[in-house]
């Protein structure tokens, strides 16, 4: 009664494939974006941050991802561990993974 014939007919056989393209160009483009605003800089973060960590050596000052703040005494290399001076006489071990920053970089070591 209120709605009409041509209301109530399917859309045509062809048209199936449009319309599921149409639907899937925004996904496509939010993905597009969402890769070069968040994913490649994040990576490039992670390549940066595992590359400091491997390049740390004795006499770096580091930042702990705990916030302290010590120099590198012994590089452990066959672990991930190393071995930072927090205070005067007071060292400890710390996983290479936890290391957030690198302030400054100390002297060769000297062989």
């Amino acid at each position: 009664m209120f709605i009409t014939p041509a209301f109530a007919q399917g859309a045509p056989a062809g048209s199936d494939m449009m319309s599921l393209a149409t639907n899937l160009v925004p996904f496509i483009l939010i993905f597009v974006i969402m890769w070069f605003l968040i994913i490649r800089p994040q990576q490039r973060r992670v390549r940066e941050h595992q590359e400091m960590i491997k390049n740390v050596r004795r006499g770096d000052t580091v930042v702990t991802s705990g916030g302290i703040v010590g120099k590198v005494t012994r590089v452990i290399e066959d672990t991930s561990d190393i071995e930072v001076e927090i205070a005067d006489g007071v060292k400890v071990k710390v996983a290479r993974a936890n290391i957030s920053e690198v302030r400054t970089k100390g002297e060769p070591v000297k062989a």
